[in-house]
């Protein structure tokens, strides 16, 4: 079966990071080692234009600079830093890293680029090797107390508490009690399960700073660690006393009632807390996004919860986001109808809202009303005529309605404005390579899939594709093979992708592991689709199992009526 993925970002907020070009980080000009022998004049001008550039938002041509400034002066770790930069920020990490590493390899003891490699591989979630780089960044700069905080909550978070604590205790011995080490050991101990010593540490912090909803939250915590709930509520209710519009308590007295299930106080608690103006937006925002994606309570207490998101609504009228956590609920909820019905809604009351134009495009995709999706599609496309992914998915809609021309045509323009984004990029070819196939210009289409895997070579949902469209034209069926295996050895559990593989072994004529495959998807719990059971049928009709394959295609037909072609199987297998 094949499959698309839509890379989405809803209502990011960017944080200023260790990759930032901003002042806080470095100054823009980084004046590094420079080579011997090589034209000062010449360099100089090529640099101030790349970052030039680079700060206009041409990233493309302030690299093209850079690459002539390392060819004026191959020892200009700056120029490789100022290139780190730019595809770090198109998100490029695996480059990044090579331009930092080559940088920092001309200029070994500068603490940007050692930063910035410990920050791409801690995004990565590779804390052995970012902690490698700050322990170097400690060894250089010693006085620079801050970094060895930093590389004593690394330690801690790679569990290698031991170190973690020396750094701690180092602190408090130099200074006593304080609220940068001491806190950061407590949370340390925590995470060590060690609750008694932690507590001990909280207290000591709590004598200086009795008010301190940090350090109270903290106790609260240790409570919760030890099993003594009761105390811990004791904590929030004298914080909630002594200032009961706080919102950091409420916002901790929330975050303790969901971890105990508590959803009767938690919705007593909600009333007060949509009301307190000290509550952040932000906050209200995110702490119903994270109720919604709680199974039990959207089961339970979907009445409340709907009750307190219409409160949330009225207290913002004019807000564009908020009103869309109504319809995510429902969506939750898999009501996909109801969802549409109040999307189009908020789109009458204001046609400018971005937001729930994108939400409703996506339901209308989820629905399969393909009809709708091109016709909303087209409208969201045109109003808003640099989204990427109002045009990828009004794309989807025409191909899907046969509407090749259109589909290509806004490929195109989604294909501008995908840049520099390999991600975006892969997906705007993985769905070009479906149309080329659908078109049955076979040789285009596998033409553009393996352009989409220079991109990416990867990336699961492109050979999944290609290796499925492989097998339904019998061609390249070993190397197909191959291609599935390797998808489901990384994701076991996809049904998407093990449903291509268990296909392309039946036409590999590999019919016991075939049925083995489709079986086990079957009786997965998952979703049901009408792929499943067709292929399936098709499997047991090669193993001369007819009365099972009519089975299985029956229920096929009951999932999608479309699948008219095997109602033709079904006679001939019967016969």
């Amino acid at each position: 079966m094949k499959t698309y993925k839509f890379y989405i970002v809803y209502l990011a907020i960017v944080l200023a990071s260790i990759f930032s070009c901003g002042k806080k980080i470095a100054p823009s000009l980084v004046i590094g080692k420079q080579g011997k022998n090589y034209d000062a004049a010449a360099f100089d001008y090529v640099y101030v234009e790349a970052v030039k550039q680079k700060i206009m938002g041409n990233s493309g041509d302030a690299l093209k600079y850079l690459e002539q400034c390392v060819k004026i002066n191959p020892e200009s770790d700056a120029a490789y830093y100022q290139m780190a930069q730019i595809v770090i920020a198109n998100g490029d990490l695996k480059n990044g890293k090579k331009y930092a590493s080559k940088a920092l390899s001309l200029n070994d003891k500068n603490l940007w680029y050692l930063m910035m490699l410990s920050g791409m591989y801690y995004q990565e979630k590779n804390l052995d090797s970012a902690i490698i780089y700050y322990e170097k960044a400690v060894k250089y700069f010693p006085e620079k107390e801050s970094l060895q905080l930093t590389l004593g909550n690394l330690y801690s978070e790679n569990k290698n508490f031991e170190k973690a604590n020396t750094i701690f205790d180092s602190f408090d011995t130099k200074y006593g009690v304080n609220e940068a080490s001491t806190l950061s050991s407590i949370k340390s101990l925590m995470s060590e399960r060690k609750y008694d010593v932690a507590q001990v540490k909280a207290q000591s912090l709590l004598k200086q700073y009795p008010d301190e909803i940090l350090y109270n939250g903290l106790l609260a915590e240790i409570y919760r660690g030890k099993g003594e709930k009761e105390k811990a509520l004791e904590v929030y209710n004298k914080l909630i006393e002594r200032d009961p519009d706080n919102a950091q308590t409420q916002l901790s007295l929330c975050d303790f009632l969901i971890t105990e299930k508590n959803y009767d106080d938690l919705f007593r608690l909600l009333n007060t807390l949509i009301l307190n103006s000290n509550v952040t937006r932000e906050d209200k925002i995110a702490l119903f996004a994270r109720l919604i994606e709680l199974p039990d309570l959207v089961k339970d207490k979907d009445d409340k919860l709907t009750i307190a998101l219409m409160v949330l609504e009225a207290n913002y009228n004019k807000d564009v986001i908020i009103p869309l956590l109504r319809p995510e609920l429902l969506i939750k909820q898999e009501k996909l109808s109801e969802a549409s019905v109040r999307l189009e809604f908020l789109i009458k009351e204001n046609p400018e809202n971005y937001y729930a134009w994108e939400k409703l495009l996506l339901v209308y995709l989820q629905m399969k009303d393909f009809n709708k999706l091109m016709i909303r599609g087209e409208e969201c496309a045109t109003k808003f005529n640099t989204s990427f992914l109002a045009k990828v998915l009004y794309a989807n809609g025409a191909i899907e309605n046969g509407k090749y021309s259109i589909a290509l045509e806004e490929l195109k323009k989604a294909e501008i404005l995908a840049g520099e984004n390999k991600d975006s990029m892969v997906q705007v070819l993985t769905m070009r390579a479906d149309i080329y196939y659908r078109m049955k210009d076979y040789a285009k289409s596998f033409e553009i899939f393996d352009q989409a895997l220079k991109y990416n070579k990867d990336d699961l949902t492109v050979i999944n594709n290609y290796a499925y469209y492989l097998a339904e034209q019998n061609m390249k069926l070993k190397e197909a093979e191959g291609m599935a295996k390797k998808v489901v050895e990384t994701e076991k559990n996809n049904s998407t992708f093990l449903d291509t593989y268990g296909w392309i072994l039946y036409k590999r004529g590999k019919l016991a592991e075939a049925a083995k495959i489709m079986e086990s998807i079957i009786n997965s719990g998952g979703k049901p689709t009408a792929e499943w059971y067709e292929h399936y049928g098709f499997i047991l009709k090669k193993q001369k199992k007819c009365t099972k394959a009519i089975e299985n295609w029956n229920i096929a037909l009951k999932l999608d009526s479309t699948k008219t072609h095997l109602i033709k199987e079904i006679k001939n297998c019967g016969n």
